[in-house]
C-alpha cells in the first residue's frame, strides 16, 4: 500500500506493520467513491497517527533488505510482473503518489491508476508506450491543440501516421477509418478525446469498441480517452468499452487553478506498459501536488456538482440572448439527433465547461470577454472560478486556419467554464458584458 511497505522482511525477520484495510462496504451497503476519498489506501497508524497524510518529500526510500530491495527492482524493471512491491525511488513511486492513485481509481471502479506531472505528460507517456515508428493512430477530431501538434508533429517526425473522424461520427464513419488506417500499417491505438475541446462534440464510444471488436482480432489496439470535460462524475469511459482514460488533473479534480497534473486510469493489462514507460522516463507526478489533489478529490463532487447547476442556469439565459448565436451546451442537445442519443447513452451530466458562439466574430468576442468582471479571461477550466477564453486566438492558435474551419474552431467561438460562484451574479456578469458587444 502508498504508506508503508507491505511485504514481509525478506532476511526471515517479523513482517513490518501492514496499512489497515480500509472498509469498502458497511453492512453489505458499497461505499460510495465520494465517501472513500477520506482515508482510502492511507492508514494513520503507519504516519504517527497523522489524520491526513504527511507530504513525503524524499528522492529514496531504504529496503529492509537486500533481497527486498532486489524484489522491488525486479518489478520497476518488468523482470518480474505486477510492478514495485514497496517504495523505491521517487522516479518510480511515492506514498503521496500512491494513495493518490488508490483513490483516483475509485472513481471508475478502475483496476490501475497512474498521475503524472501534467495532463499532457500523461498522453505523451501512453504514446510513447504504444506506438512504434511507422504505427497508424486513429484518432476523434477535434483534439486538445498539444494533442493533435504531439500526434501530428513530434511523432510524424518518426514515421508514424494518423487518421482521424469526426467526434459525432457514425459506426459507418468509424469503420472507414479503420480500414483506411489498416490499409496503412499497424495500428497503435485508437484516441478519443469526448466532449471534444473547444466544440462540446461527443464520440460515440461503444460504436467505436464495437467497430474496433469487428475490425481487428486478439490484437485490437486499446480505446483511450481524454475524459477531462466530463469526468470522472459525468461520464465514465471504461463502463462504455475504453481501455484507458486520461485526465489533465489540472481541471476539475484538481479544481482550484493551483497545480498542474495528469491521470490515466483503466485496465491493469492497459497499464502495465505504460508504467514501464513512466518509470524510465520520469514523467511521474511530484508529490506536492499530489499531496494537494489528496485535498481536493475530498470535494469533487461537491465543487462540480455546483458548477454544474450554476452552468444550468447560465446556458438558459444565454440561449435566448440576441446576440448569442449558438450555445454548444449537452443539455441543449436536440431531442432524436445522434449528439442526444450518445449523451442519454454515455453521460450522467451536462457538465460546466460549453462553447458560446456569438453574433458576429473576433471583433465581437473579444468585446465580450474584455468585458467580463467576474469571470477571468483565461485558459483552462474545472476550476472554483468561472473562466473564459478565445480558442482560435488562444489554445487552437497553432491549428492550421483551414482545420480550424473544418472542426467549427470559428472566430466567434468562445469557450466558458462555469464556477462555482453564484449563478445570478455570473448571469449579471455575461449580461453586462453582452450589452458591451456590437
Amino acid at each position: 500500500m502508498a504508506n508503508g511497505e507491505t511485504e514481509a522482511d525478506l532476511t526471515g525477520g517479523e513482517p513490518r506493520r501492514r496499512p489497515r484495510e480500509q472498509p469498502s462496504t458497511i453492512g453489505g451497503r458499497k461505499l460510495s467513491a465520494a465517501t472513500l476519498m477520506m482515508g482510502h489506501g492511507y492508514d494513520p497508524r503507519l504516519s504517527e497517527g497523522s489524520l491526513k497524510p504527511p507530504l513525503f518529500l524524499t528522492s529514496t526510500y531504504v529496503f529492509e533488505s537486500a533481497a527486498a530491495g532486489k524484489r522491488h527492482f525486479e518489478g520497476v524493471t518488468g523482470k518480474r510482473p505486477g510492478g514495485a512491491e514497496g517504495l523505491v525511488y521517487s522516479r518510480f513511486n511515492g506514498p503521496n503518489q500512491e494513495i493518490l492513485e488508490d483513490r483516483l481509481a475509485l472513481w471508475e471502479e478502475a483496476e490501475e491508476a497512474l498521475t503524472f506531472g501534467s495532463g499532457m505528460a500523461a498522453i505523451a507517456t501512453v504514446l510513447l508506450a504504444l506506438v512504434q515508428p511507422g504505427d497508424v493512430i486513429v484518432h476523434s477530431a477535434p483534439l486538445y491543440a498539444a494533442t493533435e501538434t504531439l500526434i501530428g508533429k513530434v511523432l510524424g517526425r518518426f514515421g508514424v501516421k494518423w487518421v482521424d473522424f469526426p467526434a459525432g461520427a457514425t459506426r459507418d464513419e468509424i469503420d472507414a477509418a479503420l480500414a483506411q488506417a489498416r490499409a496503412l500499417g499497424r495500428v497503435a491505438l485508437v484516441y478519443l478525446e469526448s466532449p471534444a475541446n473547444p466544440t462540446n462534440a461527443l464520440v460515440d464510444v461503444e460504436a467505436v469498441a464495437a467497430a474496433c471488436d469487428a475490425a481487428f482480432d486478439e490484437a485490437r489496439p486499446p480505446i483511450v480517452i481524454d475524459n477531462t470535460f466530463l469526468g470522472p462524475l459525468w461520464q465514465q469511459p471504461l463502463k462504455h468499452g475504453a481501455d484507458m482514460v486520461v485526465y489533465s488533473l489540472t481541471k476539475y479534480a484538481g479544481g482550484h487553478s493551483d497545480l498542474v497534473a495528469g491521470g490515466l486510469v483503466g485496465t491493469k493489462a492497459a497499464i502495465d506498459p505504460v508504467r514501464a514507460m513512466r518509470n524510465t522516463i520520469g514523467t511521474i507526478l511530484d508529490p506536492h501536488p499530489a499531496w494537494m489533489l489528496l485535498r481536493s478529490l475530498e470535494t469533487l463532487e461537491l465543487r462540480m456538482s455546483r458548477a454544474g447547476e450554476n452552468a444550468a442556469k447560465v446556458c438558459a439565459f444565454l440561449r435566448d440572448h440576441p446576440k448569442v448565436e449558438h450555445v454548444g451546451y449537452l443539455a441543449f442537445l436536440e431531442d432524436g439527433s445522434r449528439q442526444a442519443d450518445i449523451y442519454r447513452r454515455h453521460c450522467t451530466g451536462a457538465g460546466s465547461t460549453f462553447s458560446l458562439y456569438l453574433k458576429g466574430g473576433e471583433t465581437e468576442a473579444f468585446a465580450f470577454l474584455d468585458a467580463l468582471v467576474i469571470a477571468k479571461l483565461a485558459v483552462s477550466l474545472g476550476g472554483t472560478e468561472t473562466l473564459a477564453s478565445h480558442p482560435a486566438a488562444m489554445t487552437h492558435l497553432s491549428v492550421p486556419d483551414a482545420r480550424k474551419t473544418a472542426l467549427g474552431i470559428g472566430d466567434n467561438l468562445v469557450r466558458i467554464s462555469i464556477g462555482v460562484e453564484d449563478a445570478g451574479d455570473l448571469i449579471a456578469d455575461f449580461d453586462q458584458a453582452l450589452a458591451k458587444v456590437g
